[in-house]
């Protein structure tokens, strides 16, 4: 919802692209673009015009009417399984598949003009952490030629706890949530790689945040793509429905 609703992570969102340099594509890492049910490897989308995926039941219309119609980019996404498969790692393009939410509610808020072509790379939530963030490493050259390789994901992902209570939108969170994300904030601050790559086992409340990793996983890619050592900025942190935090990383 938060295409439509207004919270302080679409607020923030709706103001971000202002203050990016305006990149030549964007690699975008989505957590609803999962290969784990299509077999080994990843996947990246190939086509020119990839169509708006609405990928969602039960809500409202004007979410279904909502298009993001940026182009796609091939070349791009022949680099990018030229890139992958250099390093060892399995990659397919993907000619028809399109933006899934994960992609499209975010980048119409940054980049509303849908004007930047977007390649869409896929996680697989059967693979490690490591494995994800050895993606981004391998992907990182891509920086130097102007492309934006960005996760979407979110730091907090338990569906089932919003559900149970249906808490309102600006409901405060619960100590459960701020002290995941306030031991991932620090650890970032720290660049402790390894300890944000298992946060699940080993951050407090880990699992009851998370308690499948497919929502942190375009963060591990986010973070391979950035310099060694880590230099990650917390740029924002907000929560929606008390349980579902945003934060927003930048990785140097």
């Amino acid at each position: 919802m938060m295409a439509l609703e207004p919270s302080p992570a679409r607020d923030f969102l709706a103001g971000l692209g202002a203050h990016l340099p305006r990149p030549r594509a964007i690699l975008l890492v989505s957590a609803h673009h999962d290969a784990a049910y299509q077999g080994g490897g990843v996947t990246v989308t190939a086509s020119p015009a990839p169509p708006t995926i609405h990928d969602f039941g039960g809500f409202p219309d004007a979410l279904f009417a909502m298009r993001y119609p940026a182009p796609g980019d091939p070349v791009l996404a022949s680099r990018v399984v030229e890139m992958l498969a250099s390093c060892g790692l399995t990659v397919t393009a993907d000619p028809e598949r399109g933006f899934d939410h994960g992609a499209w509610v975010p980048l119409s808020l940054i980049y509303p003009r849908a004007d930047i072509p977007v390649v869409q790379l896929s996680i697989h939530s059967s693979a490690s952490s490591e494995f994800h963030y050895a993606l981004g490493q391998a992907l990182a050259p891509l920086r130097d030629d102007g492309v934006l390789i960005a996760g979407s994901g979110s730091i907090t992902h338990n569906l089932r706890a919003y559900f149970t209570t249906r808490p309102p939108i600006d409901a405060p969170a619960p100590a459960w949530v701020s002290d995941f994300t306030d031991w991932v904030a620090d650890r970032m601050k720290t660049g402790a790689v390894d300890d944000v790559l298992h946060a699940v086992e080993r951050a407090p409340h880990g699992a009851d945040n998370h308690p499948t990793p497919d929502h942190l996983l375009p963060l591990f890619v986010a973070m391979g793509a950035g310099d060694t050592p880590l230099k990650a900025r917390r740029l924002h942190a907000s929560s929606t429905y008390a349980v579902l935090a945003i934060d927003v990383y930048a990785f140097d």
